[in-house]
């Protein structure tokens, strides 16, 4: 379930998902199942930090493949910008003239790594 989750989000980046791609994302499923549960210093990870982990797996795939220069073929410019609906337009403007596509793939990667890791205090259990 992690592996199919963690597919779809990468597909949602605009990452093309290989078979090549499988045994790295079993092996970061299991590296960050394995810090959350020392972490928090539990058996399994909590339900509620499944999205974090998801997240945080998919910002280690995305470093790992940027790292070793595997995401040549990778849309930085595949950003949502501008979104309509009716008479109404949003638009985002992050990164707009102030970032290159690089460091909003940096800046990604980064959020993806990081979120949600103050959420973990919340599961902590302690050992005595």
């Amino acid at each position: 379930m992690m592996l199919e989750d963690v597919t779809k989000r990468l597909e949602s980046f605009g990452y093309e998902v290989t078979e090549d791609d499988a045994w790295m994302i079993e092996f970061l499923i299991q590296k960050i199942e394995n810090s959350i549960k020392a972490d928090c210093n539990v058996s399994s990870v909590p339900d509620g930090l499944y999205s974090v982990a998801t997240d945080m797996i998919c910002g280690e795939f995305l470093f790992a493949k940027k790292q070793t220069g595997q995401l040549e073929d990778f849309n930085l410019e595949a950003a949502l910008k501008s979104v309509q609906a009716g008479d109404t337009t949003v638009t985002y403007a992050i990164g707009d003239a102030s970032m290159t596509p690089e460091q909003r793939l940096n800046s990604l990667i980064s959020y993806l790594m990081t979120k949600g890791k103050g959420e973990f205090a919340c599961y902590r259990k302690i050992k005595w």
